[in-house]
């Protein structure tokens, strides 16, 4: 099993800049990628960025210029520094990966860390 641990919320002003980060841990044989949702009150979870195992990285709209994902796969840990923050950035902020456990073309399964709050306030 593949484990997902977040880290970095909390609070901050207006802004402000915070950065998270997220180790995964476990029966890990090839990582396909690791990325960052997060969920506000009411609601639904949306995808924050992702960076895959190709280079490739993709942001949502509403954190393009101000959030930048990066990953260091050595330590199998994935970054999002975020700046200029926003009081609707508020959310739980959730690794997410799509991880192989063996070098079976089926072994893999999308895991989910714990999440982290961010608020985001004055």
């Amino acid at each position: 099993q593949v484990q997902l641990v977040e880290s970095g919320g909390g609070l901050v002003q207006p802004g402000g800049s915070l950065t998270l980060s997220c180790e995964a841990s476990g029966t890990i044989f090839r990582i396909v990628s690791l990325g960052w949702y997060r969920q506000a009150p009411g609601n639904q979870r949306e995808l924050v960025a992702v960076s895959n195992s190709g280079g490739g990285i993709n942001y949502a709209d509403s954190v393009k210029g101000r959030f930048t994902i990066s990953r260091d796969n050595a330590r199998n840990t994935v970054y999002l520094q975020m700046s200029s923050l926003k009081p609707e950035d508020t959310a739980v902020y959730y690794c997410n990966g799509y991880i192989y456990h063996n070098h079976n073309a089926n072994g893999w399964n999308e895991y989910w860390g714990q999440g982290t709050q961010v608020t985001v306030s004055a």
